[in-house]
């Protein structure tokens, strides 16, 4: 981490959008979660210079409302801080983590539109609404006193690269709290569990021929495709648990051969599984080693994610959604991982609770903006009802979350 960097509260304009679209307006203006979500989409943050932009735009709105931002550098990333609320160790510290980047889309996806309750564009749904919505619960939370608030803003994510994120890295420099929520999309349900990931980079050895006469050869490529198949069918790929059906298996690159008329002797590919759990990866590795033909080249690994439902917070996050939307604040499994695993693996309770929507890396991504509100006004009611609900905990009996069977992604 290099040192933190202090600039001045600013209350300027700021040009955002596509190339012939002006869309400059003070930054003072940008007071509702609809506005700001609109804001943040059109900063195209699969890129590293707007998401630079992005997160300046995210400081200067904090500072704008007399909130104090920590600015560091990771691998040459801007990564945010900010604290309000209680002073000290007076009271839970609660964290609200969000970030920034997006997967990439189409120039059009970074011009949010709307139609009728849906915002549509690129990370609305993942998680530019939920953060815009979680900005505005920061403000709103800055003038009590009771608990500590820590707003965390990341630009890294969706990064492959798992072993190098700006949140295990706070994490590992001692960044704490009594309860962490990450703003990933989870139609106003709370995740308790996540999938665990087993990247793989595996390469399928065949027997090179010319094209004319592949039954000569034995084509890697399509041997690949076999491989693929058999650790679909594996008998691990089949196993089920309360929140979740099956695991992930996606095959998401390939690449074999180098000439049109030779049949390829080399394939490789990334296969993603998204295991279970209670489901041991290096089982799963073993599985996959021992297929013939097959070279495990590098792996990419992160543990799954588990808090229990009738933990306190869990349970107090529950009565204050219950508050602001409609029907029970059920507990839900993830398909996809977050860095709330981070927090997990400190010892840190943390779960998943964002807004409502769909499409998240999509072409027709879009979050409900009623539910950004109703978002907005749950973590809300959690922060300014916790130290009540946490003082009567004593005599409140336990009772969890009813489960979701299936997993959300």
């Amino acid at each position: 981490m290099l040192d933190v960097l202090r600039t001045p509260a600013v209350l300027r304009t700021s040009r955002i959008g596509r190339v012939g679209r002006d869309c400059s307006y003070p930054l003072s203006i940008v007071v509702d979660e609809r506005a700001l979500a609109e804001r943040l989409i059109s900063y195209d943050t699969s890129r590293p210079e707007e998401l630079a932009a992005a997160a300046a735009f995210v400081k200067g709105w904090l500072e704008a409302r007399e909130i104090e931002v920590r600015e560091h550098a990771h691998n040459g990333l801007p990564v945010l801080v900010a604290d309000v609320g209680a002073d000290g160790d007076d009271g839970p510290t609660v964290l609200l983590h969000g970030h920034l980047d997006v997967v990439p889309g189409h120039e059009e996806q970074y011009e949010p539109r709307v139609e009728g309750d849906r915002l549509i564009g690129r990370g609305a749904y993942d998680m530019k609404g939920g953060l815009a919505a979680m900005m505005c619960a920061v403000k709103d939370c800055a003038e009590q006193r009771d608990v500590k608030v820590r707003f965390l803003c990341v630009p890294d994510e969706e990064a492959e690269d798992v072993d190098q994120r700006s949140t295990d890295e706070l994490v590992r420099a001692g960044m704490r709290a009594d309860f962490a929520i990450t703003g990933e999309p989870t139609n106003l349900h709370i995740g308790i569990e996540a999938k665990g990931v087993l990247a793989m980079r595996i390469e399928v050895s065949g027997r090179a021929a010319h094209g004319s006469t592949p039954w000569l050869g034995d084509s890697a490529v399509l041997k690949a495709f076999d491989v693929f198949r058999r650790i679909e069918a594996m008998d691990f790929a089949r196993e089920s648990s309360e929140l979740f059906d099956r695991p992930s298996i996606n095959l998401g690159r390939i690449e074999g051969g180098d000439v049109f008329n030779k049949v390829p002797d080399r394939c490789e590919m990334v296969v993603d599984v998204r295991y279970l759990p209670g489901q041991d990866p290096g089982a799963i590795l073993a599985q996959i080693r021992a297929l013939p033909d097959v070279t495990v080249t590098k792996t990419l690994m992160r543990a799954p994610a588990h808090v229990e439902r009738t933990n306190p917070y869990v349970r107090a996050l529950r009565d204050a959604a219950a508050r602001t939307t409609e029907g029970e604040a059920l507990s839900v499994g993830r398909d996809g991982a977050s860095d709330a695993i981070s927090f997990l693996e400190a010892g840190i309770p943390a779960v998943e609770f964002g807004p409502t929507g769909g499409g998240h890396h999509g072409p027709e991504e879009w979050v409900s903006i009623a539910s950004l509100r109703s978002y907005r006004e749950a973590l809300t009611a959690f922060v300014r009802t916790l130290p009540e609900w946490l003082a009567r905990e004593r005599t409140v009996g336990p009772g969890g979350l009813t489960a979701i069977e299936g997993g959300l992604a």
